[in-house]
């Protein structure tokens, strides 16, 4: 079911209710989309099955919990190394995971390598997070950080 053509409208309207809120009783998105409470069951378990239902979290907002600056840092690698040494972007990739402040990492096209979103307190973890981690991997050739001023739009919705 990995193709959005195996999906019907039912489907859909089901994934619309939970990504608008996931603990929404299967009552009522079978009031929403004309199914039975046990028909939405059937098919969410089906969604989770299958991977079109990856997971359920909860969404914290950062600034209640301290992490009242977000920077978007593009980040380019050093392209050659030693041919006994790991590939430079496995190594990157690897160190991430690692890094709390790191929410998001994306491998990009063109100039930069990745882009990483950070959740950081203020300032000063920010110079933290930069001077102590990232600049200090051996794979990381440059960066350049952009701060939010204000944020727009935020969604976790996948337009369906």
């Amino acid at each position: 079911m990995a193709e959005s053509e195996a999906l019907d409208k039912l489907d859909r309207g089901i994934l619309r209710a939970l990504q608008a809120d996931g603990r929404e009783t299967y009552e009522r998105i079978g009031e929403r989309v004309g199914l039975s409470p046990s028909a939405v069951l059937r098919r969410v378990k089906r969604l989770e099955e299958s991977g079109v239902i990856e997971r359920y979290v909860a969404l914290v907002r950062p600034q209640a919990v301290g992490l009242g600056l977000t920077a978007y840092i593009n980040v380019r690698l050093e392209k050659h190394t030693e041919h006994h040494k790991r590939n430079p972007m496995d190594a990157f990739r690897a160190s991430v995971q690692a890094w709390d402040e790191v929410v998001e990492c994306v491998a990009l096209t063109g100039e930069m390598d990745f882009l990483l979103q950070v959740l950081v307190q203020d300032m000063a973890h920010y110079s933290r997070f930069i001077l102590e981690t990232l600049l200090r991997h051996p794979s990381v050739q440059d960066v350049k950080t952009s701060f939010v001023l204000d944020r727009i739009k935020g969604t976790t919705a996948v337009p369906l």
